[in-house]
């Protein structure tokens, strides 16, 4: 059964800066800042959420359905889904804009600046989800702010369990918006800092939210991921990589293990337990869909 995945198809710019970002900004000249990084090393890569983890979920065996929006360049983007073996069935295409860019600067402590051009994204609101007896699960990750409000609840009405990604899309919404997200979800899935910034804009805590869904999971890095289940906090141990070279995309290759194991019934620990190396894998490569798996999801 598949996973429709909303979300964002881009193309990346990734550069890398061989110094700490911190001894670059000085905080007392914020309201001034002027600052220009050399970055020896760029290199253009296939990503957006959507993309990255359709990637991952497709690499564990699972059946990926994308919904996104691509603009007046993305052929390209569209033949690799298709090269890879993933539906494009839901993925659109404009001619009036270019399909979203992300600008990533990563520094030698693998912190990043991101620029992020939508594009196409804007128009994610055109894509509408139908009724469909293959679809088992979604989820709502970072895209267009229509189109996460309207494939939200195209999904419930369709009666499809889903995540609620928001990422980097988080401050697009207030706390109404987010609280509304949350009713309508199964699981709500952030990192460390969106978790922070998530129950400040709801006035709700992690426990409050993990009371509302079925499960809430926070990624902390290096440190593993904390389940959160009816207001009881599980931590789930990391896995250590070979090496450190890319963190772009280590999150979404998280949430491809997380749908590939919601969909088969997994506890969400177990998910995320497969969630940490999968993460483990991406951040030994460069890109966020170059890397590839040495091991049996089951």
């Amino acid at each position: 059964m598949a996973a429709v995945i909303c979300g964002s198809l881009a193309f990346d710019t990734i550069m890398g800066f061989e110094g700490r970002f911190a001894q670059q900004i000085l905080p007392e000249q914020l309201h001034i800042l002027n600052v220009s990084f050399l970055v020896p090393t760029l290199r253009r890569d296939f990503g957006g959420c959507a993309g990255n983890i359709a990637y991952a979920l497709k690499l564990l065996g699972g059946d990926a359905r994308p919904m996104a929006m691509l603009g007046s360049d993305g052929g390209e983007y569209l033949q690799r889904l298709k090269s890879l073996g993933i539906d494009t069935a839901l993925v659109g295409q404009t001619d009036t804009t270019y399909t979203a860019q992300a600008m990533i600067m990563t520094d030698r402590d693998n912190n990043q600046i991101t620029a992020f051009h939508p594009g196409a994204m804007q128009l994610a609101h055109g894509n509408r989800i139908e009724a469909d007896a293959a679809l088992r699960i979604g989820i709502i990750a970072p895209d267009g702010r229509e189109a996460m409000i309207e494939h939200a609840a195209q999904m419930v009405q369709a009666g499809i369990p889903f995540v609620f990604d928001p990422g980097q899309g988080l401050p697009m919404f207030d706390g109404d918006d987010l609280r509304r997200f949350i009713g309508q979800a199964s699981w709500v899935a952030v990192n460390d800092y969106e978790g922070k910034m998530l129950s400040e804009r709801t006035g709700w805590s992690l426990a409050d939210i993990s009371q509302r869904v079925r499960g809430l999971a926070v990624t902390l890095g290096a440190q593993g991921c904390d389940v959160w289940e009816q207001g009881v906090c599980t931590r789930v141990e990391p896995v250590a990589p070979e090496q450190v070279v890319d963190p772009t995309g280590c999150g979404d290759a998280w949430r491809g293990a997380l749908l590939y194991g919601l969909e088969r019934g997994w506890s969400l620990a177990r998910c995320a337990a497969l969630g940490n190396r999968m993460g483990a894998r991406k951040i030994a490569q460069r890109g966020p869909q170059n890397y590839t798996l040495d091991f049996a999801a089951e």
